[in-house]
């Protein structure tokens, strides 16, 4: 009896390591279950983040669909964690070919049969990785029982094909570290703020320490539990012969330190151009179908993108070897941009020091004097609140609520109620109690501004700021959105002038006239009555001399429309009539810096261009951008032009530009205010840079109630000006001072025309306003942005100013 008792327990267990060899062999054919292609085995699932890279190498951020995985090689990373993971998961990693049959049987006798947790693994670094790239999450012991012989098979043939340096490079390249830190590369990033190849023996060992549970030896959340694994793999590490006694000894001694930053894509240099670059690289072939009706600019804009711009729905446009469509945020791309990264921070330092740090207490400080509608400026209660119940149900709070059944009166009651929230400052994330309802107006009362910055011989975009902060103002204002853009409108009008062969010294008489029962206005009455030079008007941003010459090149507006065509404004709502002259139409930041480009160019705009190639994760080169020029005005109408633009700087609406910027810099430049201070423009060329600058509300009702500090003198030039005090203060980028614009033989404007005319001075009074209009109808400007510099006394302009309606 015992006999046959002790030949069925070797039939069976000889049974057993047959079926277990026909299951073998049968995963390996294929036959059963997933058994990946010898091709992916090859080639490996490397779902890793795309990188973005500065013009001067620095990596700006990356992009990553659930996690934050960046390759990094084996040379990359410090030896320290390499000798830790092997002491500590796979100690005969460099005897065995994928599988340890040791460490199986001791796993199995000891963990299945003896119950013993302790008792460790028996998984070798090579199956670890089989169940990372090729495994599901199994929802039953059953089912991953089933996987074990799966990733075994898969161990050897990732054995075959891989040396052992490869397979530990691609496990810890591919393990989540928690945090959206997926892979080595990151996690230190993450969680030491450093390369993986400086890490320390001690950083080593707490990083592979988490690979047992990174969830449970957490080093944030759990430093104790964190600290007494760490400790374990270092005494692995002398076991292994790593260490000494005494290296270990010191090592364990030493706490946990870690300087945590969690990876954030709405964080960290350059968010906006990382966001847009995602949005236009990813977009897929424009179709109207997937458009709302009211969303007809964007498919317009989006139809000529996808024809003209090949960056635009790149990933969609090229496939890779085996035939699928790039992915951003897998294929581990590395995407050059033309953004300097010294540049970005330059940019962005301006803007907070301008915009944070003065422009928002001054509007602050509107709040008393606001009739109790504060953000809002100017309008009454009513208008107020019905601006205000249209935010609120465009929020998610209101849409969550709507779609859960809520009444309009149990919604109306929750925005009313105070609750714990967090929310911005400009010193950081608070944490506060107010009503969602108070919290929309609060958003709503900080400034919006943006910035973008132009090499104008090809186009290469070197900063690109979009907004104040990504994390909580996520709406581009540098490329996506629209403002009217008042006087910086006037250039192409003259240029149109200077086509049809008038000259800088043509004159027009400066009078109020109507066209057609459009009447507009001036901020000043300097020199009323007399013919002035064109020069002299574009310096002044005078409405009576750019309208005046408005009717005599265009007054249609039909050409004015295609030269803003053709110099790439691409709104295709331009409404050509006599007021488009005084920029009644919306443009962005980004295209009107690109439109600026041609008066540097000799007529030759470039596009901008934010791309120059891009590498798959081997270094290959996939793509390379070229600057996109067209011809808008010829070469002497752009040097006309030019020499008119250095006029303002020099003594019109933006010479206090010198006294910021602290030098004798040659600069061609003009300012812009639209009607009730809404928009606040500059831009600003040196010889090498033409850069755009806005500064507004969240709307167009949200704005300054005083034009000297609400015009684009003041709002938007002082951002250009510190922003370009520091790129000249930095030799290494090399842009000076001293950079000279190309030199012409007729008189330059910027020096010489002023003292012909009755030009009031700097300091005499009224001489930094600028005469821009840019309402709906273009009527009116008086007090909406008048720079304009006459002899009548600022206290007179404020009586005129405060005799508009503010609001028409």
């Amino acid at each position: 009896m015992r006999k046959k008792f002790v030949r069925t327990l070797w039939a069976l267990f000889l049974g057993g390591i047959v079926l277990i060899g026909f299951g073998i062999v049968a995963i390996d054919k294929g036959w059963i279950r997933y058994m990946p292609e010898l091709a992916d085995l090859q080639d490996p699932i490397d779902k890793y983040s795309s990188q973005l890279i500065s013009a001067d190498g620095k990596v700006l951020g990356t992009w990553s669909q659930n996690a934050n995985r960046e390759y990094v090689t084996f040379d990359s990373i410090s030896a320290h964690v390499f000798h830790a993971l092997i002491a500590t998961e796979d100690v005969r990693f460099y005897e065995h070919t994928g599988v340890d049959f040791r460490a199986l049987g001791r796993a199995i006798l000891k963990r299945g049969i003896l119950r013993q947790k302790s008792a460790g693994g028996g998984s070798t670094i090579t199956q670890q990785l089989a169940k990372q790239l090729y495994s599901k999450t199994a929802q039953s012991t059953l089912e991953r029982l089933l996987q074990k012989p799966i990733e075994w098979v898969i161990a050897v043939e990732l054995e075959r094909n891989y040396t052992k340096e490869e397979i530990m490079t691609l496990y810890l390249n591919h393990f989540d570290f928690l945090y959206n830190a997926v892979g080595v590369r990151s996690a230190s990033k993450t969680y030491f703020n450093k390369q993986p190849d400086k890490l320390s023996l001690e950083e080593a060992a707490l990083l592979v320490g988490m690979c047992k549970n990174p969830a449970y030896y957490n080093p944030i959340r759990h430093p104790e539990r964190c600290l007494e694994r760490r400790n374990t793999v270092l005494e692995q590490m002398e076991k292994a012969g790593y260490l000494t006694e005494a290296e270990a000894a010191t090592a364990k001694a030493t706490p946990v330190e870690t300087d945590f930053h969690r990876l954030d894509h709405k964080t960290g240099p350059a968010p906006y151009l990382r966001e847009y670059l995602r949005r236009i690289m990813m977009a897929e072939k424009p179709e109207r179908s997937r458009y709302a009706s009211w969303q007809r600019q964007q498919f317009f804009e989006d139809s000529v993108n996808w024809a003209t711009n090949p960056l635009y729905g790149w990933c969609k446009k090229n496939t890779k070897h085996n035939g699928k469509n790039y992915n951003l945020y897998t294929d581990g791309l590395k995407v050059y941009s033309t953004v300097d990264s010294r540049m970005q921070t330059y940019a962005e330092e301006a803007m907070t020091q301008h915009v944070a740090k003065y422009l928002q207490r001054q509007f602050n400080a509107q709040r008393h004097s606001s009739g109790g509608t504060f953000p809002y400026i100017g309008i009454s209660r009513q208008q107020a609140n019905n601006l205000l119940q249209r935010a609120v149900q465009r929020s998610e709070r209101y849409r969550r609520m709507k779609d859960a059944g809520a009444s309009e009166e149990e919604i109306e009651k929750a925005f009313r109620t105070r609750t714990e929230m967090n929310v911005f400052t400009y010193h950081g994330e608070v944490d506060t109690t107010m009503t969602p309802i108070d919290s929309i107006l609060y958003y709503k009362s900080f400034l919006r501004s943006s910035l973008v910055s132009i090499d104008p011989s090809n186009g290469y975009v070197k900063a690109y700021v979009g907004g104040m902060d990504f994390k909580h103002f996520q709406y581009d204002m540098g490329v996506v959105g629209r403002r009217q853009v008042g006087s910086t409108m006037k250039p192409f009008v003259y240029s149109l002038a200077m086509e049809d062969g008038l000259t800088p010294d043509y004159t027009v008489l400066n009078v109020q006239r109507s066209y057609g029962g459009w009447t507009p206005r001036n901020g000043s009455r300097a020199c009323y009555g007399a013919r002035m030079p064109l020069k002299w008007g574009l310096a002044q941003s005078n409405n009576w001399i750019t309208a005046g010459i408005m009717a005599e090149v265009d007054p249609s507006g039909r050409r004015l429309e295609k030269l803003l065509h053709q110099a790439g404004i691409m709104n295709p709502d331009i409404q050509p009539s006599m007021a488009l002259c005084l920029g009644t139409c919306d443009i962005t930041a980004c295209e009107l810096a690109s439109a600026y480009t041609m008066f540097l160019n000799g007529g030759l705009r470039s596009a901008p261009i934010f791309v120059t190639r891009i590498e798959d994760n081997q270094g290959n080169i996939l793509a390379e951008f070229q600057p996109r020029q067209n011809q808008v005005i010829d070469e002497m109408s752009a040097a006309e032009m030019l020499d008119m633009l250095q006029g303002v700087a020099n003594a019109g609406t933006a010479r206090r530009v010198h006294g910021i910027l602290g030098s004798t810099a040659r600069i061609a430049a003009k300012t812009g205010t639209t009607n009730n201070n809404a928009d606040a423009w500059f831009v600003g060329c040196v010889p090498q840079l033409v850069t755009s600058c806005w500064v507004g509300g969240e709307e167009r009702d949200i704005h300054f109630a005083s034009t000297g500090i609400g015009q684009g003198a003041a709002a938007a030039l002082p951002i250009w000006a510190y922003y370009m005090k520091r790129v000249f203060a930095d030799s290494r980028l090399g842009y000076s001072p001293r950079d000279e614009f190309p030199e012409f033989e007729y008189d330059n404007v910027g020096n010489e025309v002023y003292n012909d005319y009755d030009y009031v001075s700097p300091g005499s009074g009224g001489g930094d306003r600028d005469d821009d209009d840019s309402d709906g109808d273009g009527s009116g400007t008086s007090g909406a942005g008048s720079e304009g510099t006459g002899g009548e006394s600022r206290e007179r302009q404020r009586q005129s100013i405060n005799s508009e309606s503010l609001f028409e």
